[in-house]
């Protein structure tokens, strides 16, 4: 962030995601802050945009800290501000404070996400930031308050919204979310289905019948043999995506199958502690998703025996994160170890049971880490 932001400031002109103000907004201008906020909600470049808080354009964009500006806001105070405000839909601009230290100098920048959930505009007026107006910006240039964006840019908004815009794969990632939505493509086939308002987007699985081996999660079902696949997600005839699942629990629960990953306790490479996992927003966790259908008895059992040997993180940056801190706290690991209890698993010729058990094992301690990282 730093660095993107110092280089913001070098270009010395505003741009279509970045504004520079000398100080924070005074309460007589809330009205500027929530237009300049919704403006770059809805900026062009699909990307996240940045409101730089400290910047003095008519002194050659030098560095004016903020550290004693009586009108500061922090995060919550920002999410706080436009919580009351009547947005459309009830969906806000996703926003955050952020505080750099540029040239012995402190300055805060308001980072407003990118999202799918264009255009964002009010549904009631506050005060000069009028209701059902949408508003954007070109260039450097925000759309006046009084006046509504040009049509092709509203037009552009709205197509963002529904991924129309988007490359195929981030499409189909849109409308897994929409399960419902699918159709199988025939009475006797369980094993594929389309889309149904775009037909050429399909996902359908097969059997691996070469793969016959264990995973550690499997014994904590009540039939533990596993029965593996492969997913696949289709756009006409064009392979978007390619993925294994399983059948677990004698079928009566299929999923996509997590990724793998390990932590190194000493100065060697390899993975002394090695655990399964998902990140929400990848496509992985998307298809996971897609094939669950509570029923409130098998499926949802067998879910959530599965889930218990699963990490799921927010972020690739989060793993990364939370390896860092199990590391640095493992020492003390034995008060995570309480109340695990470890699934019965049979000998199985060819395989060593207890590596099952350790990995078993270890994945509850990390769970229990994982609660104790999230409220750091």
């Amino acid at each position: 962030m730093r660095q993107l932001i110092q280089k913001l400031i070098s270009l010395k002109q505003e741009g279509s995601y970045w504004d520079f103000k000398k100080e924070w907004y005074t309460s007589e201008k809330k009205s500027d802050l929530l237009h300049d906020i919704i403006c770059m909600a809805n900026n062009l470049d699909n990307r996240d945009a940045y409101i730089i808080i400290g910047i003095d354009e008519e002194n050659k964009y030098k560095v004016n800290s903020v550290v004693n500006d009586e009108n500061r806001k922090n995060t919550q105070m920002l999410v706080d501000f436009l919580r009351d405000k009547k947005f459309s839909g009830g969906i806000r601009p996703i926003v955050y404070v952020e505080t750099i230290f540029v040239n012995d100098g402190e300055i805060d920048v308001i980072v407003i996400k990118n999202t799918f959930n264009t255009p964002y505009y009010l549904s009631e007026k506050y005060q000069g930031v009028f209701a059902n107006n949408i508003y954007t910006r070109v260039m450097d240039t925000n759309t006046p308050k009084e006046k509504s964006a040009d049509i092709h840019h509203v037009e552009y908004l709205w197509k963002k919204r529904f991924r129309l815009i988007s490359t195929p794969l981030e499409r189909v990632k849109y409308y897994l979310e929409k399960s419902d939505d699918w159709i199988y493509s025939s009475p006797d086939v369980s094993t594929k289905k389309y889309y149904k308002y775009f037909p050429e987007f399909t996902i359908e699985h097969d059997y691996d019948d070469y793969r016959n081996g264990y995973e550690f999660y499997l014994f904590n079902q009540t039939d533990s043999n596993p029965s593996w696949c492969n997913i696949n997600l289709y756009y006409h005839q064009t392979l978007l995506f390619s993925t294994g699942g399983a059948s677990l629990d004698g079928g009566r629960y299929f999923t996509s199958t997590p990724s793998t990953d390990g932590i190194s306790l000493t100065d060697y490479h390899g993975w002394d502690i090695s655990f399964k996992y998902f990140i929400k927003d990848s496509l992985e966790y998307s298809i996971h998703q897609f094939y669950y259908k509570p029923d409130g008895d098998e499926a949802s059992s067998s879910h959530r025996r599965f889930m218990e040997c699963m990490l799921v993180f927010d972020s690739e940056d989060e793993k990364e994160e939370f390896k860092s801190y199990v590391v640095s706290v493992w020492e003390d690991h034995p008060m995570h170890s309480h109340d695990i209890w470890t699934p019965y698993i049979p000998e199985i010729k060819g395989l060593r049971t207890e590596v099952f058990k350790e990995q078993y094992r270890n994945v509850q301690i990390l769970r229990n880490i994982f609660e104790e990282f999230k409220v750091l």
